[in-house]
């Protein structure tokens, strides 16, 4: 089996926290290739529902790959029952798909959270399949040591809303001053029962003033 070990914390900064009424995810927007960065508006944050969001690190065309295998699994599901799938449910699909390609690994670790009829939730997936549900923070990529130390310090239960997106925020900007392959701007990603919102602000020197994605 091969050694993905350091693979999987390659190159990325990924944050997700619960707050009162919802979920966010952040991610910066560099991509690196070794010591080169090749993209500095790679996306790493992509809607798998209407109410579920899927956060990427690790290889990006595995993770494309994943994410659109996610989406319509998704579509069908919603299609053949009338109903749009949980959160938990879609991180098992997830799981079992990778734990099935575990030979033949995709380089991945992702984070999948959203909103359901059970409220707010977040879990984390590993390479190999391996899914945890994660009740208030989690971190993701080469500077997640660094994003946690921020959301560790900070995080409270039952946060609201923007005091949540700007704990996210200062935690990937934690991340950025000290990791070389985590930069430019930063997404961010919103999920209540009542939408799915997604900005990005400026990153380390830039105006912090939220613009719509593209």
């Amino acid at each position: 089996m091969p050694d993905i070990s350091h693979e999987i914390m390659k190159g990325t900064t990924t944050v997700g926290l619960i707050f009162d009424r919802g979920v966010v995810l952040a991610t910066e927007m560099r991509a690196t290739m070794g010591n080169m960065i090749a993209s500095k508006r790679a996306k790493k944050i992509y809607q798998i529902t209407p109410r579920i969001g899927l956060t990427t690190a690790g290889g990006v065309g595995d993770a494309q790959q994943l994410v659109r295998i996610m989406q319509v699994e998704c579509n069908l599901f919603e299609m053949r029952r009338g109903k749009t799938m949980s959160v938990g449910a879609a991180s098992t699909l997830l799981s079992n798909y990778l734990n099935q390609n575990r030979y033949y690994p995709y380089y991945v670790q992702l984070l999948m959270g959203g909103f359901d009829d059970e409220g707010p939730s977040i879990y984390s997936v590993d390479a190999l399949g391996g899914a945890t549900r994660e009740d208030e923070i989690v971190a993701t990529g080469s500077g997640s040591p660094f994003a946690y130390g921020v959301l560790e310090d900070q995080y409270r239960p039952e946060m609201k809303e923007d005091a949540a997106k700007d704990l996210a925020v200062r935690a990937v900007r934690s991340a950025m001053r000290r990791d070389s392959a985590s930069g430019e701007d930063i997404m961010v990603v919103v999920i209540t029962k009542d939408k799915y919102e997604e900005r990005i602000l400026g990153g380390l020197y830039e105006p912090s003033e939220a613009r719509p994605a593209a």
